[in-house]
């Protein structure tokens, strides 16, 4: 799957609707082949990423856990680290 969608759940502050958005725009492009849309296909790339928007958010929304809740910066401090040590040369 997309490198760029990252995960958006069970992290204190909750994801956005931007980045819900942004992250159903990323699915789109993805199982489409198409970074921008032609104008033919453009309504229809647009009810799409609303769609997987509304439904992420519907998901978001009902799941349940008894995790803590991730801090975003202490998880990209990691993520950081991790791309570090991979690409070190």
């Amino acid at each position: 799957m997309c490198r760029n969608i990252r995960t958006l759940y069970n992290y204190d502050p909750p994801a956005t609707e931007a980045e819900v958005r942004a992250a159903a725009e990323q699915y789109v492009r993805k199982i489409s082949g198409f970074t921008k849309p032609s104008r033919a296909n453009a309504e229809a790339f647009d009810q799409a990423i609303d769609a997987v928007a509304d439904a992420s958010a519907t998901l978001l929304g009902r799941l349940v856990t008894s995790a803590p809740a991730k801090n975003r910066e202490v998880e990209a401090a990691k993520a950081r680290a991790r791309a570090a040590e991979r690409f070190a040369a």
